[in-house]
């Protein structure tokens, strides 16, 4: 019986954590999602607080009607009120 021995090789197989291709094809997804957890995390703990007073000494609560203006009709409407 004749043996193929010219299509065996003779240096072993390599782990696949030790090719390159590998992490580059692992890297830039994994790059991605730590961007977005971090982004994340950033937006959470640094998110701004809601305001319960009215910057120019007045209060801005959600019954006054004005408060739920869209803001360009408002700006709009305090525009054309002042003299």
């Amino acid at each position: 019986m004749p043996t193929n021995e010219s299509t065996h090789d003779a240096t072993p197989a390599r782990a696949w954590w030790r090719e390159p291709m590998v992490w580059m094809v692992i890297g830039g997804p994994l790059t991605v999602v730590i961007a977005g957890i971090l982004t994340a995390v950033i937006a959470i703990r640094g998110a701004d607080t809601v305001l319960t007073v009215d910057p120019s000494g007045g209060t801005a609560s959600a019954t006054q009607p004005d408060a739920l203006t869209p803001a360009v009709q408002a700006r709009n409407h305090a525009q054309t009120a002042r003299p």
